[in-house]
């Protein structure tokens, strides 16, 4: 896997551009929904941005939003890995200059593949190349294959690379594999394949406060209904005004009080403050246990002395 050197620029995001600026025209770009940025990602990332810094040229992602998938099928809610903002925080960290933020309407999924290439990757981002995995497919009715982008370049002027895919342990490297791995709760394997913990992001929202009543108030974040990670306590980390902290987290329905929608209960370790209305970041480290109906509050305040401490050992 290629080792991306940071960029000497700052990141720029460019939403829709007609033309780029004059620093970056002329780029070589990576190109796919990067949902998640995960080690595979990351190896089509890397290999433009190599190729870039050799040829004196920016380094461009060039992604897709909402995820065409979403604009397919609207009735289906996708789990996204990253949803768009966290995406891109992830991008501006791999060496890239910036990306270029193409919207997914009826006018981008109309296009034929060979317009996609003159009127986009030519006449808009004038690219010097390209840079795909081997699955990634484009245009029209997925018309555009990597044969065939290859071909285009031929014909319109830019080299094209693909890369082929990133295997982990003989399985492949893939948003879908990640995916299921979170929704059966193996989140090392999650983080292992992303190339670091798998996380989200939310308002912290009131509660039933009643954490507080049992010794461990929380900060309680809905979470996307996409999101289909297991039910079950983890040991978490969370980010407050750029300090990592501990915790221990549930996620799921409150069995022995409500059943109700599924919510992210985090309790922080060693920490005091006011947190409504802050937007927090939580990352999953290790899956402890699912989740269990109590009989008594007692019952449930000793597991969750139990969790704790398993959640601390996990993260130390």
């Amino acid at each position: 896997m290629t080792h991306a050197a940071a960029s000497p620029h700052p990141f720029r995001v460019l939403r829709d551009p007609e033309t780029l600026p004059l620093e970056l025209a002329g780029p070589v770009v990576a190109i796919g929904n990067f949902d998640g940025v995960h080690r595979g990602h990351r190896a089509v990332i890397g290999t433009a941005v190599d190729q870039a810094r050799s040829l004196g040229r920016p380094a461009l992602a060039v992604t897709f939003e909402p995820h065409p998938r979403a604009f397919f099928r609207p009735a289906e809610p996708m789990f996204r890995l990253t949803p768009g903002a966290m995406k891109l925080d992830r991008l501006a960290q791999t060496g890239l200059d910036g990306a270029v933020v193409l919207t997914f309407d009826a006018g981008l999924a109309g296009l034929d593949a060979e317009t996609f290439v003159s009127d986009v990757l030519v006449g808009r981002l004038g690219v010097a190349m390209v840079v795909a995995g081997f699955d990634f497919h484009f245009g029209k009715g997925r018309g555009g294959s990597p044969a065939f982008l290859r071909e285009a370049g031929h014909r319109h002027g830019f080299a094209v690379e693909i890369v082929a895919p990133l295997l982990d342990e003989g399985a492949q490297v893939a948003s879908s594999v990640i995916r299921a791995a979170l929704a059966q709760g193996r989140v090392e394997q999650a983080a292992h394949m992303l190339g670091s913990p798998w996380e989200v992001e939310a308002e912290v929202i009131h509660g039933d406060k009643r954490g507080r009543d049992l010794g461990y108030p929380t900060a309680n974040m809905r979470l996307d209904p996409a999101v289909t990670l297991a039910h079950g306590i983890y040991a978490v980390t969370v980010e407050i005004d750029g300090v990592r902290h501990k915790g221990v987290a549930s996620f799921g329905r409150r069995p022995t009080f409500d059943d109700g929608a599924p919510r992210l209960e985090t309790f922080i370790f060693d920490y005091e403050g006011d947190l409504y209305g802050r937007v927090l970041r939580v990352a999953f480290h290790a899956y402890l246990r699912p989740e269990l109906k109590f009989d008594s509050i007692e019952a449930l305040i000793a597991q969750m002395n139990e969790d704790s401490a398993r959640a601390r050992a996990a993260l130390d």
